[in-house]
Formats: structure tokens, C-alpha cells, sequence
């Protein structure tokens, strides 16, 4: 939706509301709802002002000490959000609702720490390399029969799957789900993103909903709001849907596979080489070895809570190995496609990923072996959760934070402000995680010791 048609929908009285948002550190939109006439009188020119502290709380909107920021001896002051009109979305799911996402900046300046500022620089550093990323995210999920109040009332136990048995490619089970599922493609196509399709996944209750492929910030912009649109949507249905890394261990983990590829600025692809026993062109192999080379360093860019950790399980189809593979799904990398199709599928990121942070992480990696001209290792061939001479992804919060702390990759491609504003949110989840007894503790330790 462009302005004009929003103005024209707006005198047809078909849309009332505008959502004026913008991504917080989870990857979750935050934002105001405005009357859509004031939205075009007032905040299309003069843009809406927040409390700067959304991009300094946690998942429970508490803030968190350490960031250089935003914080209690600076007052939390405002930001000014000016919305991208590119970003303009009727949404389909919300009737009478247009939906537009938010650049911020704080004293006339761009707030580096914000996610959408902090994946524009990594575009921006690609440019000037002269070189386009194209990428796209798969998005899993598990959808469950109670809905998120009764979910809440349980103390999210005993919560029913919304099939009894795995449902990969299953379409007799899935049809059971499509009241939900099809809402879904329909409506996301009809608020005009890109959906390709869905499909039943590994676990009990768990599907795959992907949206096509594009730029780096079109990918977050919509992963954004398609995925808070999916549990909107789940919601309106009395249904309950979470992108946990792990809802249970007894199940498949969820993720969101990363697809990237490079071009340059005329649309011509530049990852393919069928001469290479790679498959991929000398600058598709440095950067993947980028890739290989700051996995462990940009973890947490991958994997930003506790949980996140418990999805690495070996034969899980969840990786834990640091090697890429010819379309080896058992890797941390996957090289897949040909022609221009060809690409690198990132298998490290959770559901639960912020999308701004992690694209932002993979072109950082990925430009860091173009910049050093890393040499690409040979691809593992076999079962890589076996593997004896490769590297392990971070299995805890606590190791990932320490790498991206110390990261020579991050503070080459990010700058040191926007450094320390991740590594201290990944400290201060840690440190939350710590004042927690959790149920296993009082089961194992009550009586027994």
C-alpha cells in the first residue's frame, strides 16, 4: 500500500487505524495505534515520539541496567519514529488497520542501537563493496489447542499439541489445521507479502510458513510482522502459537533458517560456479567461510535467550556442528541451489530470533571473510553430530555472551557502541536467568539431597 491509496482507503472509510511501530530488541513491534486521519494531519510529517527505554528492557519489559544508551541517569528521553512509508501495510487479519514501521533517531541523529538502524549499516558496508544480499527466512512454529489465556492459567504445562502425531508433509494431518494455516497464507498474501507456502514440521503441532526471498530489510520488515501476525491471528482463533527454540524437549526444536546469497548492484548473481568443487564463486566461498569463521563469535545473534540453547540437541535436526555440507543437513551450513539459485541456508537461528540482528550478524560474517579473504574448508561429508574434528556451536547463553563480548567481528562490523548494547543484553538475560529456581531444580533437589 502506498500513501496514496492509504488516503484514498482512509475517505472510503475502510481504514480507520494506522499502526505506527517499530522493532525492539526482541524482534517485536512496539508502537502506537493512531486514528487514521490523525496518522495523515499529524505523525505522516512530524513523526510519533517514544520512551527510549524500549530498546533497553527485557522480554518483560523491565529495563535493564548496563546500556550506555538509555538509561535512569539519562532520564530515558524520547526517540523520534519516522515512519517508512515503504513499510505501509493494509492488514487483512486486522479489519480496518494499515500497519507502518519506523526509522528512529535521537538528537537529529540515527539511533545505531535500534535493529533496523543496526541492519542498514551491515546493507550500507555491502554497497559499498559493491554487493547486494538477497535472503530469506523460514519460520517455524508449534500451534496448540488451548489458547494463550488458558495456556497462562495452566503455568504453561500440560499444553495440547495441535496434532497427536508428527505432521512433516503430512496433509491429512495438516488439513485438520488449515481453519488456522489457511487464514494465514490468505491473509498475509492479502496484506501483500510474499508467501510461498506452508507445511506440517518435525514436531507434534508444528508448522512451516515461509515468506519469498528479497533484500535484507524487506526480509525483517516482513518477518516482523508476519510473525506477530501469525499469533494474532492463532489468537483470534482461540488458539495458542509459540516460536520458542524449544517448548518441550520431547519435540523438535524451531528455527529460522537464513537463505543468503550475493548479486551485484545490477541484478547479476554471483554465487554460482559449477567449475568449483564447491559449487560456489570465490567470493560465495568467503562468505561462507565468514560465516564458518564468526559462528561462534555472533552466536548469541542466533540464539538471544536461555532457551535457545536447548534446541541444539544432537539428531535433532537442530545443528551443533561449526562446518557447512552439499545440501547436508546435519551441518551448521547448507550449500543448496544452482545458477542463480544458488545460496547458503545459516541452520543455526532459533524462531526466536530478533530477524534485524540476525540478518544483520550473517552479512557481518559474511563481509568479514570477504574483507580477509578467508579460505574455505572443505565440506564435511557424513554425519556431522558425530564428527570428532569440528567445531561445536555455544551450547549455554553464558558462552555465547563471553564470545560476543570478546568478538573482533562484531566490533568490526558493528561499531563498539552497538557491541556493547548486544553483549549487555545477552548479560543481563543471563544474569535474570540466574535469580530463578526452576521446576526441575525443586523435582531433583527437594527431597533427594
Amino acid at each position: 500500500m502506498d500513501l496514496a491509496q492509504l488516503t484514498a482507503a482512509v475517505d472510503e472509510g475502510r481504514i480507520d487505524t494506522v499502526i505506527v511501530a517499530f522493532p525492539d530488541l526482541q524482534g517485536r513491534p512496539v508502537g502506537k495505534r493512531y486514528s487514521a486521519g490523525f496518522f495523515l494531519s499529524n505523525v505522516l510529517e512530524d513523526g510519533m515520539e517514544a520512551c527510549d527505554y524500549l530498546l533497553g528492557v527485557d522480554v518483560d519489559m523491565d529495563p535493564q541496567p548496563g546500556y550506555t544508551f538509555s538509561n535512569w541517569d539519562l532520564g530515558y528521553g524520547d526517540v523520534l519514529c519516522t515512519p517508512d512509508l515503504d513499510t505501509l501495510t493494509e492488514l487483512a487479519w486486522q479489519p480496518g488497520t494499515a500497519m507502518v514501521l519506523c526509522d528512529l533517531t535521537a538528537h537529529g541523529e540515527p539511533v545505531e542501537v535500534s535493529p533496523r538502524q543496526m541492519l542498514r549499516r551491515q546493507i550500507e558496508r555491502a554497497a559499498e563493496r559493491g554487493l547486494v544480499v538477497k535472503c530469506a527466512t523460514e519460520l517455524e512454529f508449534y500451534l496448540f489447542k488451548e489458547s494463550f489465556e488458558q495456556a497462562a492459567a495452566n503455568g504453561w504445562r500440560d499444553l495440547t499439541p495441535h496434532a497427536s502425531t508428527i505432521e512433516d508433509y503430512q496433509l491429512l494431518q495438516t488439513s485438520r489445521d488449515e481453519y488456522v494455516l489457511g487464514r494465514i497464507r490468505r491473509e498475509m498474501v492479502a496484506s501483500g507479502l510474499p508467501l510461498e507456502g506452508s507445511k506440517g514440521e518435525a514436531g507434534r503441532g508444528q508448522h512451516e510458513v515461509n515468506l519469498a526471498y528479497d533484500t535484507p530489510l524487506l526480509t525483517a520488515d516482513r518477518h516482523l510482522v508476519f510473525k506477530n501476525g501469525i499469533k494474532e491471528i492463532a489468537d483470534q482463533e482461540g488458539r495458542a502459537a509459540t516460536f520458542m527454540a524449544k517448548w518441550t524437549m520431547a519435540e523438535a526444536g524451531s528455527s529460522s533458517h537464513i537463505h543468503a546469497s550475493l548479486w551485484t548492484a545490477d541484478d547479476h548473481p554471483l554465487m554460482d560456479d559449477p567449475t568449483h568443487e564447491s559449487g560456489l564463486s570465490e567470493v560465495g566461498r568467503q562468505f561462507l567461510a565468514g560465516q564458518l569463521f564468526a559462528a561462534e563469535q555472533l552466536a548469541w545473534c542466533f540464539a538471544p535467550y536461555v532457551n535457545s540453547y536447548r534446541r541444539y540437541v544432537p539428531d535433532s535436526w537442530a545443528p551443533t556442528a561449526i562446518a557447512w555440507g552439499q545440501d547436508n543437513r546435519t551441518c551448521g551450513f547448507r550449500v543448496v541451489g544452482h545458477g542463480a539459485g544458488r545460496r547458503i541456508e545459516s541452520r543455526v537461528p532459533g524462531a526466536d530470533v530478533n530477524p534485524y540482528i540476525a540478518l544483520a550478524a550473517v552479512i557481518a560474517a559474511g563481509l568479514y571473510g570477504i574483507d580477509h579473504q578467508l579460505e574455505l574448508e572443505p565440506s564435511y561429508k557424513g554425519n556431522a553430530y558425530v564428527a570428532t574434528d569440528v567445531k561445536r556451536l555455544p551450547f549455554t547463553l553464558a558462552e555465547a555472551t563471553d564470545s560476543l563480548e570478546e568478538s573482533d567481528v562484531a566490533a568490526e562490523a558493528f561499531g563498539e557502541d552497538v557491541r556493547h548494547h548486544l553483549a549487555n543484553t545477552a548479560r543481563q538475560e543471563w544474569a535474570l536467568a540466574n535469580r530463578v529456581v526452576t521446576d526441575w531444580e525443586l523435582a531433583r533437589n527437594f527431597e533427594r539431597i
